[in-house]
């Protein structure tokens, strides 16, 4: 435990716990904040995470301490980083804020991958489905298509499913007639309730659930079987995903290591669009 990140440290409070949605806004805020956390106040952490200060104490409460005081005391003891580690950022604006605020999110995402497990668990997963399923609506609908663009080069069967309404649940049934084993889902802020829907039923007819969202307590881990979180960017006014589509990239690269040939079908894709004058060299 001594050598892992502090996010990885706090983050460690809340796993197998069943969190209600406020208390996951509350943990989630804890995470990404988490050399700050152990010197905000009730007041401070409410007001980060957008909730009320007795949400708060509650949470601790409900996590088994005494009360919020009793709670920050162990996250001085379990992830000691102190506040300096925002010293000097008055001095950037606030586009460079965002820059820099999505560049800790890739540092975080490279923490959490020194365990390559799960992420070979994923591309196990996906490269046994005969088809695949990708699912992603709304703000998250291009990271499904980014990654059902790459998947199609080396998977045979890959079906995007990027938009809501009545028939999704119906593509689902025909894809597991068809023998699907598996959908990855990538969830991004804010959660449709169509995708929490569509992954439930996803499950009921005996699908393996792989998320991708933007943190550990997303509406959707309740329905995955497996999920590796990738935090977003907030600090512009529209939120940026830079971390969950290099973790995208990296579940492809896992994807593509049980795919025997995927090697061979990359090179005649390569000799096609050659053939075709494809691309502009």
């Amino acid at each position: 435990m001594s050598g892992s990140s502090p996010a990885a440290r706090v983050q460690q409070l809340f796993e197998g716990r069943r969190l209600t949605p406020t208390q996951r806004r509350i943990a989630h805020s804890m995470v990404r904040r988490a050399g700050d956390a152990p010197f905000l106040s009730s007041v401070e952490l409410a007001e980060l995470a957008g909730v009320s200060q007795p949400s708060v104490t509650r949470f601790a409460v409900a996590l088994g301490f005494d009360g919020y005081p009793a709670l920050r005391k162990h996250l001085r003891e379990v992830a000691p980083a102190g506040p300096a580690e925002g010293d000097g950022e008055d001095t950037y604006n606030e586009y460079q804020q965002a820059v820099l605020g999505e560049i800790e999110n890739l540092r975080h995402l490279a923490e959490l991958l020194a365990d390559p497990g799960p992420v070979e668990r994923a591309g196990r997963l996906l490269a046994a489905s005969r088809p695949l399923l990708v699912l992603g609506l709304r703000a998250a609908s291009s990271q499904a298509r980014g990654f059902g663009y790459f998947a199609a080069k080396v998977h045979p069967d890959v079906r995007v499913l990027d938009e809501g309404g009545s028939m999704l649940h119906d593509r689902i049934d025909a894809a597991r007639r068809a023998g699907a084993s598996a959908l990855i889902c990538f969830a991004l802020p804010r959660h449709p309730r169509e995708v929490v829907d569509a992954l439930a039923h996803a499950r009921d007819q005996g699908l393996a659930v792989v998320s991708v969202a933007d943190s550990a307590f997303a509406p959707v881990a309740a329905h995955s079987d497996l999920l590796i979180p990738a935090a977003v960017g907030t600090g512009l006014a529209f939120d940026t995903a830079c971390a969950p589509m290099l973790l995208g990239r990296v579940l492809l690269e896992a994807m593509c290591d049980d795919l025997p040939d995927a090697q061979a079908r990359l090179e005649e894709f390569d000799a096609r669009a050659a053939a075709r004058g494809l691309f502009v060299e």
